[in-house]
């Protein structure tokens, strides 16, 4: 609670002792309003006029009894809940005994010590505003978790799209092509019903299937002539490397499934673990789907973007060899959907 918000809030000293007053409006007069009166009858009759936030009730007045004032008050529908602190000179258990037995909140001893004063009352303050402004509170709470939350979000998508575009970028030949195998897994989701969540799970793994790339040279990346053995076996290794470095996202074990896997065959004649079936993740098998589609239908150093009937007749005869059937069924039929062809770069 700020100090503007103590400042709104009341304070009331019911007192026969001028001097306490006079301390009380001294220690706390700065920070709320305080107002005193001596006597329970006009402690009373100050309460139907006008409304308080705490009380500070002498042990001793000169008309009647502290405590039964206290409970005459708590018996209030209005007053049911206000806070009362007791202030008294008697340090015995005795007194603090009936006081809690009374209801009170706390007690305040004399002779005062300022810093002690204030720090009660503006626990007790604190705590009574946030009684009567829980839900507004919540309410307020909710919503700064959801713009953390929503922020987080940003910045964990963006740092995700920096490291896909980092890996594309060096090949000029792939360019885009993390962001396409990405967004066609995801229509692949989309397509066999998952949820949003699963939807976008799968599409942030199809940003990064290719990260480990990072680890391989641009000389072999980029070469435009028939890889050699030895070539081919360090680019095969863009897998394990993708697959390590994802590891450490503790927060999303799933996402180095697509890096890993992703070049493993339905049939087992795969990499880097030879996988077979439904022995595959099927994050990597819809992967593998849409990485093997963007890879025909965008252009290479050694081709063209191939027509769209040959990309049909290449996924159908991929399907049950390198492609799970029921993925590439699906894929086949986005194909057929697709009649201006214009899923591809």
């Amino acid at each position: 609670m700020d100090l503007m918000q103590l400042k709104q809030m009341s304070l009331l000293v019911v007192t026969g002792e001028p001097t306490d007053c006079q301390q009380l409006q001294l220690y706390l007069g700065r920070k709320l309003h305080v107002s005193c009166v001596a006597t329970g009858e006009e402690a009373l009759t100050h309460l139907e006029r006008q409304p308080v936030d705490l009380l500070l009730l002498a042990d001793r007045l000169p008309d009647r009894n502290s405590f039964d004032l206290l409970r005459t008050i708590h018996a209030k529908e209005r007053y049911r809940d206000l806070p009362i602190i007791i202030v008294t000179d008697d340090h015995s258990q005795k007194t603090e005994a009936a006081s809690a037995m009374a209801g009170a909140f706390d007690l305040i001893r004399k002779p005062f010590i300022p810093i002690i004063v204030v720090k009660k009352v503006e626990q007790v303050l604190e705590l009574e505003y946030l009684n009567r402004n829980l839900e507004t509170e919540v309410r307020r709470q909710t919503e700064l978790a959801a713009e953390r939350l929503a922020s987080s979000q940003r910045l964990y998508e963006e740092t995700i799209m920096a490291l896909a575009k980092t890996v594309d970028a060096k090949d000029r030949y792939t360019r885009g092509h993390s962001q396409r195998v990405a967004t066609y897994a995801k229509f692949l989701a989309h397509r066999l019903g998952w949820s949003q969540e699963e939807q976008q799970r799968i599409y942030y793994m199809g940003l990064l299937h290719d990260i480990g790339k990072i680890g391989v040279p641009e000389a072999i990346l980029r070469k435009t002539s028939r890889l050699t053995d030895e070539e081919y076996a360090i680019i095969k290794q863009h897998t394990i490397i993708g697959y390590n470095i994802l590891n450490y996202v503790a927060e999303f074990p799933e996402l180095k499934i697509g890096a890993r896997w992703h070049h493993e065959r339905y049939d087992g004649n795969g990499y880097p673990d030879a996988l077979k079936g439904d022995a595959i993740p099927v994050y990597a098998r819809i992967i593998a789907v849409a990485d093997t589609y963007d890879a025909m239908t965008s252009k290479r150093s050694y081709r063209d973007i191939l027509p769209q009937d040959v990309v049909h007749r290449e996924i159908e005869k991929a399907r049950g060899q390198q492609l799970d059937p029921s993925y590439a069924d699906i894929m086949l039929l986005i194909i057929d959907s697709d009649k201006g062809y214009r899923l591809h770069e």
